[in-house]
């Protein structure tokens, strides 16, 4: 088994894809409908294309001894409540269920808290589930507290 104070987080690449999509077609509570069947592929492909291309979105892994073991996509914006602010979103945060509960979470998050520092953001949030709650936990042990209520409508 890896030494996970040895992850490395790195931006994702076109080659981590298929593990990525088995991480979160793993997810049980999610809903986001997932799946390693291969027609579904150039969806996911599309997508990371998009995030590639995209000078606001970063899409992130956790590796460790040459596999990956999570991943977690930053989104960058402004807006003009906060006096014009800049905020970090934090989301699709997923550790692969063979490695959750040994750190990697903690220091893919921390990764997120360090990118806001560094990019000068005034805050940094993210959604969870609501059927989460051990991940609510863990937020709130790393420093989030929940201030919001959100909503979401399915388009598709």
């Amino acid at each position: 088994m890896p030494d996970f104070k040895d992850v490395v987080i790195r931006e994702a690449r076109a080659e981590d894809l298929e593990a990525l999509v088995a991480i979160f077609a793993s997810d049980d509570k999610g809903g986001h409908g997932d799946t390693t069947d291969p027609e579904a592929f150039s969806d996911y492909r599309e997508a990371f294309e998009a995030i590639a291309a995209s000078a606001n979105d970063t899409l992130y892994v956790a590796e460790s001894d040459g596999g990956i073991v999570g991943t977690f996509q930053t989104t960058y914006s402004r807006s003009l409540p906060g006096r014009g602010g800049a905020n970090l979103i934090l989301e699709a945060v997923q550790t692969h269920p063979d490695y959750r509960g040994k750190g990697i979470g903690k220091t893919m998050v921390q990764a997120a808290i360090d990118e806001a520092h560094i990019r000068g953001c005034r805050l940094i949030q993210l959604m969870s589930n609501a059927q989460r709650t051990d991940a609510h936990r863990f937020y709130e042990r790393m420093g989030f507290r929940q201030s919001h209520l959100g909503f979401k409508m399915k388009l598709k």
